[in-house]
């Protein structure tokens, strides 16, 4: 259940990130559409682990939540682009520093 609310205690902050950007999937779909513009059959074949009905599921919720733009071009057959938005971007400090952490661990392991 969400929080209409995130003033509850000290961890809510992060708990109302965590919401919008958490899961197995968001940070990696994130990471990827960081720096470039990709279409939707790219991004499936840059994550071949995720089903195409939870690539569509994550996006439309990053979509949502104003961070990814989807872009869809009169077409047959239908073109579709994901990229960041300008918010979604705010985020790339926080994507960075993930990636630096799992280069770091993978590194240890």
């Amino acid at each position: 259940m969400a929080h209409a609310k995130y003033d509850c205690n000290e961890g809510c902050p992060v708990e109302a990130a965590l919401e919008v950007i958490g899961g197995k999937w968001k940070g990696v779909i994130l990471y990827h559409l960081l720096t470039e513009t990709i279409r939707f059959n790219e991004l499936r074949r840059m994550i071949p682990e995720i089903t195409q009905r939870m690539l569509t599921k994550q996006l439309r919720e990053l979509e949502s939540h104003g961070l990814v733009v989807r872009k869809v071009y009169a077409e047959v057959p239908p073109k579709v682009e994901y990229s960041m938005s300008d918010y979604g971007k705010t985020l790339a400090p926080v994507i960075n520093a993930l990636q630096a952490w799992g280069s770091n661990h993978l590194a240890s392991q």
